[in-house]
């Protein structure tokens, strides 16, 4: 790990920063991608599909089901860019490398990236459920039992919690550049 100086914490800004202009920059179409991933696997599962999910002009993305009432004009929604700002942390955590431009650590910025969004499907899924079994008043209590409310409501709040920091941790220290940190110096030993 490396030693928190002031180029240290400079490099963490300039990472930080250069990663939330992406992040606001690239939302609308993030949002999509994973809204899409997130469709794709809860449809996948159901039987028959019904799941929908649209993003709309408000950022927000519209959690619509074949089987809802048409005539309701209510649909409940999810924010996906507040389950993808971690992607912030983990371009400040790759800015602080000895090295930040080196190969070996834009290759693991972008591995980590990659499988940072794998997350985000997951945390959308997550969301998506947790207003099916909670959220939905009679319907939820008709069509979901009280162990899947608890498994998917913890889900959706560890998440947010928890998981959305320590992943971001996790694949930093997995994708890292291990030669990238500087090499502590060792103490002579006093005789």
């Amino acid at each position: 790990m490396p030693r928190l100086d002031w180029r240290t914490a400079l490099k963490a800004l300039a990472g930080f920063l250069t990663g939330l202009a992406l992040w606001v920059v690239l939302t609308p179409l993030y949002d999509r991608v994973i809204g899409a991933g997130a469709e794709a696997t809860l449809r996948a599962f159901e039987s028959p599909s019904v799941t929908r999910l649209h993003r709309e002009a408000d950022g927000y993305t519209t959690v619509d089901r074949s089987d809802f009432d048409p005539r309701s004009k209510q649909r409940p929604t999810v924010a996906i860019k507040d389950l993808t700002f971690n992607f912030v942390l983990l371009a400040a955590l790759f800015a602080i490398a000895k090295r930040p431009f080196s190969d070996r650590n834009i290759g693991g910025f972008l591995a980590a990236s990659a499988a940072l969004a794998v997350t985000h499907v997951g945390a959308t899924i997550a969301e998506v459920m947790s207003i099916y079994v909670a959220k939905l008043g009679i319907w939820s209590t008709v069509h979901y039992g009280e162990t899947a409310r608890n498994i998917w409501g913890v889900t959706a709040t560890f998440y947010r919690v928890v998981l959305m920091y320590a992943i971001v941790f996790a694949l930093w220290f997995v994708f890292r550049d291990p030669g990238a940190a500087p090499v502590p110096k060792k103490k002579k030993r006093a005789r």
